[in-house]
C-alpha cells in the first residue's frame, strides 16, 4: 500500500484505488453543482481520473472531504475504482473549510458550520465554541445555520445581513452546550428583523431582491453613520436598533438605481 509524508506535519497520508461504492458524501458538503459535474466529466473523458480525491476513513467505508464533484462526475462515467489519499481524521474539518473545488456561496458555509457545531456538540459538548474557528471562516455562519438548519428557514435571507452581522458576531466564549442556546437566541432575533424587513420591502412595493439588503444598510447607517468599522453596541443593541429603523428607512431613486 503507498503511503507518503506530508511534508509539514509529518503525518503519514495512505494512497489507494478505492472502490466509487464505498465512498460516500457527507452531510456537511455543500450541494453540487451539475454544471460543474458535467464540465469535469469531459476533461475526465479527455485526460482520464489524474486528481485523486481527499477522504477519510469511516466505520462504513470513506467520507470524501475535497472531491465530492469529481466523485460524481466519475459515477456517471461508469468508473468502478477511484484514486484517493487517505488523510487522518483530525485533518477532515480542516480541509472541508479550504475545499475550493466548487466556489461555497454563503448558504453553503452556513450548511457547513452548523453541520462542524452539531457534531462538536454530540461528539464533545464541553468544547469551546472560540476552538472551532480555525475551522469556520466567519462567525455569522453559525448564527445564520441555526437560521437555515435549526429552524429550517431555507429562505432566510441572510445576504441582506451579512455586512451588518462581520460587524457585529464574533465566536463565544462558551461551552458549546451554552453557545448553542446563544446561537438559537441569536437566530431568533434575526429572524424577526427579517419580518421587518420583509414587510417594509413590500409597503414600498419593491421587487428586486437586492434591495433588500440596500434597505439594511441604509437603516444601519441611519442609526451608526456611513462608513463606520465598529460599533459599540452588542448583537442585540444593534439588531434591536436595526429592527426599529427598517419600519420607516425608504430608498431614494438613485439608491434604487445602483441595485
Amino acid at each position: 500500500m503507498p503511503t507518503l509524508k506530508e511534508p509539514l506535519k509529518g503525518y503519514e497520508l495512505r494512497v489507494e484505488l478505492l472502490p466509487v461504492d464505498r465512498i460516500k458524501v457527507p452531510s456537511y458538503q455543500r450541494e453540487l453543482s451539475e454544471t460543474l459535474v458535467r464540465r469535469l466529466m469531459s476533461s475526465i473523458e479527455k485526460v482520464g481520473f489524474v486528481e485523486p480525491i481527499l477522504v477519510v476513513e469511516g466505520e462504513d467505508g470513506y467520507e470524501v472531504v475535497n472531491g465530492q464533484h469529481r466523485l460524481r462526475a466519475a459515477e456517471m462515467l461508469g468508473i468502478k475504482e477511484l484514486p484517493a489519499v487517505i488523510l487522518p481524521e483530525e485533518a477532515r474539518d480542516f480541509v472541508i473549510a479550504l475545499n475550493t473545488e466548487k466556489a461555497p456561496n454563503l448558504k453553503d458555509k452556513a450548511h457547513q458550520a452548523y453541520e462542524l457545531f452539531t457534531r462538536y456538540l454530540a461528539q464533545s459538548p464541553e468544547t469551546n465554541e472560540e476552538e472551532l474557528a480555525p475551522m469556520v471562516e466567519e462567525p455569522y455562519f453559525l448564527t445564520v445555520g441555526f437560521i437555515t438548519d435549526y429552524f429550517g428557514d431555507k429562505r432566510f435571507p441572510a445576504y441582506a445581513f451579512e455586512k451588518v452581522l462581520k460587524k457585529v458576531d464574533e465566536f463565544l466564549p462558551l461551552p458549546l452546550e451554552q453557545a448553542q442556546q446563544e446561537r438559537i437566541r441569536r437566530a431568533e432575533l434575526l429572524r424577526e428583523v427579517r419580518e421587518v424587513l420583509d414587510e417594509r420591502y413590500r409597503e414600498l412595493g419593491l421587487t428586486n431582491a437586492l434591495h433588500k439588503e440596500a434597505l439594511v444598510t441604509k437603516a444601519f447607517q441611519s442609526v451608526y453613520g456611513k462608513r463606520v468599522r465598529k460599533v459599540d453596541d452588542d448583537f442585540y443593541g444593534v439588531f434591536t436598533k436595526l429592527k426599529e429603523a427598517l419600519k420607516t428607512v425608504s430608498l431614494t431613486e438613485e439608491e434604487l438605481e445602483e441595485f
